[in-house]
């Protein structure tokens, strides 16, 4: 089982500041965070993306999945690469991170990056329905 998958954080969000409702803390794992559950990750990943879209004007996937997976620790093309595939969005297609329909494929996508394991749909809806976008 990858870390993310064991640590509920399917979008290895790191350690930092900010909490996020259904965060562990603290984290038991030295460098990110741990989530009670699989919903509450996905949660932190949709509100994380809708943060950079908020704070940054991050509205493309190139654009968030850049500062996400910053080129200093990924391989950032061949993730943005991917999710566009997944997805069917370009790299550069504007991303409404309040849309339910255009979020949880993507974040399904992501968490496959990240984890090398398709997502299980319900827990990503749960996680969206645990945002209150």
């Amino acid at each position: 089982m990858s870390r993310g998958l064991s640590n509920c954080n399917p979008g290895n969000i790191r350690r930092s500041k900010v909490r996020y409702r259904g965060e562990v803390h603290p984290s038991k794992d030295a460098q990110f965070k741990q989530f009670i559950s699989m919903p509450w990750g996905y949660r932190a990943m949709f509100v994380l993306l809708d943060t950079y879209r908020k704070r940054y004007g991050l509205d493309t996937l190139k654009g968030m999945i850049s500062r996400y997976a910053p080129p200093s620790e990924n391989h950032t093309w061949l993730y943005i690469d991917t999710v566009c595939q997944l997805t069917g969005h370009r790299p550069d297609d504007k991303i409404d991170t309040r849309k339910r329909e255009v979020m949880v494929p993507i974040v399904m996508a992501m968490s496959r990056v990240e984890n090398g394991a398709f997502a299980m749909r319900q827990d990503v809806e749960t996680g969206w329905r645990l945002t209150d976008f």
